[in-house]
Protein backbone atom coordinates (compact mmCIF):
# COMPACT_ATOMS: atom_id res chain seq x y z
CA UNK A 1 0.00 0.00 0.00
CA UNK A 2 1.23 3.50 -0.75
CA UNK A 3 0.37 6.98 0.44
CA UNK A 4 -0.69 9.31 -2.34
CA UNK A 5 0.09 12.93 -1.43
CA UNK A 6 0.48 15.98 -3.63
CA UNK A 7 2.64 18.99 -2.83
CA UNK A 8 1.03 22.21 -4.06
CA UNK A 9 3.25 25.23 -4.69
CA UNK A 10 0.04 27.21 -5.26
CA UNK A 11 -3.66 26.90 -4.49
CA UNK A 12 -5.79 26.18 -7.57
CA UNK A 13 -9.56 26.47 -7.31
CA UNK A 14 -12.43 26.33 -9.82
CA UNK A 15 -14.20 29.34 -11.33
CA UNK A 16 -16.84 30.90 -9.05
CA UNK A 17 -20.09 28.94 -9.03
CA UNK A 18 -18.82 26.00 -11.13
CA UNK A 19 -21.63 23.51 -11.58
CA UNK A 20 -21.21 20.37 -9.49
CA UNK A 21 -18.66 21.99 -7.15
CA UNK A 22 -19.08 23.19 -3.58
CA UNK A 23 -18.46 26.88 -2.85
CA UNK A 24 -15.17 26.04 -1.05
CA UNK A 25 -13.88 24.29 -4.20
CA UNK A 26 -14.27 27.56 -6.12
CA UNK A 27 -12.79 31.04 -6.19
CA UNK A 28 -15.09 33.42 -4.28
CA UNK A 29 -17.15 35.83 -6.39
CA UNK A 30 -15.00 38.68 -5.08
CA UNK A 31 -11.55 38.47 -3.50
CA UNK A 32 -10.63 41.16 -1.00
CA UNK A 33 -7.19 41.78 0.53
CA UNK A 34 -6.92 40.92 4.24
CA UNK A 35 -10.05 38.75 4.10
CA UNK A 36 -10.02 35.05 5.04
CA UNK A 37 -11.63 32.43 2.79
CA UNK A 38 -12.04 28.65 2.98
CA UNK A 39 -11.01 26.00 0.47
CA UNK A 40 -11.69 22.33 -0.19
CA UNK A 41 -9.62 20.04 -2.43
CA UNK A 42 -10.05 16.34 -3.18
CA UNK A 43 -6.94 14.37 -2.26
CA UNK A 44 -4.18 14.74 0.28
CA UNK A 45 -2.64 18.12 -0.57
CA UNK A 46 0.34 19.65 1.21
CA UNK A 47 0.87 23.40 0.92
CA UNK A 48 3.69 25.69 1.97
CA UNK A 49 2.48 27.51 5.09
CA UNK A 50 5.41 29.82 5.76
CA UNK A 51 4.83 32.58 3.23
CA UNK A 52 2.88 33.83 0.25
CA UNK A 53 1.82 31.56 -2.61
CA UNK A 54 -0.20 32.16 -5.76
CA UNK A 55 -3.95 31.59 -6.03
CA UNK A 56 -4.94 30.43 -9.52
CA UNK A 57 -8.11 29.33 -11.28
CA UNK A 58 -8.25 25.81 -12.70
CA UNK A 59 -10.50 24.23 -15.29
CA UNK A 60 -9.13 20.82 -14.27
CA UNK A 61 -6.45 18.67 -15.90
CA UNK A 62 -3.80 21.25 -14.97
CA UNK A 63 -5.39 23.99 -17.12
CA UNK A 64 -4.45 26.98 -14.97
CA UNK A 65 -4.83 30.74 -15.13
CA UNK A 66 -2.09 33.18 -14.29
CA UNK A 67 -1.99 34.06 -10.58
CA UNK A 68 -5.07 36.04 -9.58
CA UNK A 69 -3.93 36.73 -6.01
CA UNK A 70 -1.14 36.31 -3.51
CA UNK A 71 -2.34 34.37 -0.45
CA UNK A 72 -1.12 32.81 2.76
CA UNK A 73 -2.49 29.39 3.70
CA UNK A 74 -3.48 29.66 7.36
CA UNK A 75 -4.58 26.08 7.90
CA UNK A 76 -4.79 22.82 5.95
CA UNK A 77 -6.37 19.67 7.36
CA UNK A 78 -6.74 16.21 5.81
CA UNK A 79 -9.92 14.22 6.45
CA UNK A 80 -11.97 11.31 5.10
CA UNK A 81 -15.25 11.91 3.29
CA UNK A 82 -17.10 8.82 2.02
CA UNK A 83 -13.85 6.83 2.19
CA UNK A 84 -11.83 9.38 0.16
CA UNK A 85 -9.13 11.73 1.42
CA UNK A 86 -9.84 15.46 1.15
CA UNK A 87 -7.98 18.61 2.24
CA UNK A 88 -9.76 21.61 3.69
CA UNK A 89 -8.41 24.84 5.08
CA UNK A 90 -8.36 28.59 5.07
CA UNK A 91 -6.31 31.27 3.36
CA UNK A 92 -5.84 35.01 3.69
CA UNK A 93 -5.67 37.18 0.58
CA UNK A 94 -2.64 39.49 0.63
CA UNK A 95 -3.22 41.21 -2.71
CA UNK A 96 -5.20 40.59 -5.89
CA UNK A 97 -4.11 40.85 -9.52
CA UNK A 98 -5.91 41.87 -12.68
CA UNK A 99 -5.93 38.72 -14.86
CA UNK A 100 -5.40 40.89 -17.97
CA UNK A 101 -2.29 42.61 -16.54
CA UNK A 102 0.84 41.04 -18.11
CA UNK A 103 2.97 41.82 -15.02
CA UNK A 104 4.66 38.73 -13.60
CA UNK A 105 4.12 38.45 -9.83
CA UNK A 106 5.71 35.07 -9.07
CA UNK A 107 8.82 33.27 -10.31
CA UNK A 108 8.15 29.60 -9.56
CA UNK A 109 7.08 29.82 -5.90
CA UNK A 110 8.86 33.11 -5.14
CA UNK A 111 6.86 36.32 -5.07
CA UNK A 112 8.95 38.74 -7.14
CA UNK A 113 8.96 41.74 -4.81
CA UNK A 114 10.25 39.41 -2.05
CA UNK A 115 13.32 38.19 -3.98
CA UNK A 116 16.62 39.71 -2.83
Amino acid sequence: MSILAEYGPELCLREFNTQGRLAEECIPETLEPNKIYYFLKKGQKNYWLNGEIALRKTKGNEQLSRPIASIIILEATHFLKNGEVWTKGSYKVIETYDPNDPTIHFETTDKLNKII
